[in-house]
């Protein structure tokens, strides 16, 4: 199986958000997704656009996807933030998944980003096992903190 990863295109967002209602179920918060195709449209493409993101796709289809966008740390100044790598549950353990990963790494790398951050679920093994293969930190003083919409 030829696999390839490119620049997400405005019609690939229908199956991105596809993807992104699969790894919710994965996560146990199959209702927690508010977003839309378009919303994702709007904010990914155009003047305005404030994400970035590239799809794996074999045969035509697409199987996986990578969204990631600008971020920045007194401490460190501009770094990259991977927001979600979703690859198809029947395409695990492909390869898609370090392409996408490898994608992203390289353009921190070619646009000159100070870092490269994500977050993992505590209780993801496989995720996990997968980052350990990089030169990666996994930081426990660090505490994720979030507002929810309805409470803004």
């Amino acid at each position: 199986m030829k696999i390839t990863v490119r620049t997400t295109e405005k019609a690939d967002v229908p199956a991105i958000y596809n993807l992104v209602k699969q790894l919710a179920v994965f996560e146990k918060e199959p209702d927690a997704v508010i977003n839309t195709v378009d919303a994702m449209i709007k904010d990914g493409f155009g003047p305005n656009k404030i994400f970035d993101s590239f799809v794996a796709e074999t045969e035509g289809k697409i199987i996986g996807m990578a969204v990631f966008y600008w971020s920045y740390s007194t401490w460190k100044g501009r770094y990259i933030y991977l927001d979600d790598l979703i690859v198809d549950e029947s395409y695990r353990r492909s390869g898609a998944g370090k392409l996408l990963f490898d994608a992203v790494h390289q353009f921190a790398k070619d646009h000159n980003a100070n870092q490269f951050r994500w977050h993992v679920l505590d209780w993801n093994a496989p995720a996990i096992s997968f980052y350990k293969k990089y030169p990666t930190t996994f930081d426990p003083s660090w505490i994720t903190c979030k507002i929810e919409k309805e409470n803004l």
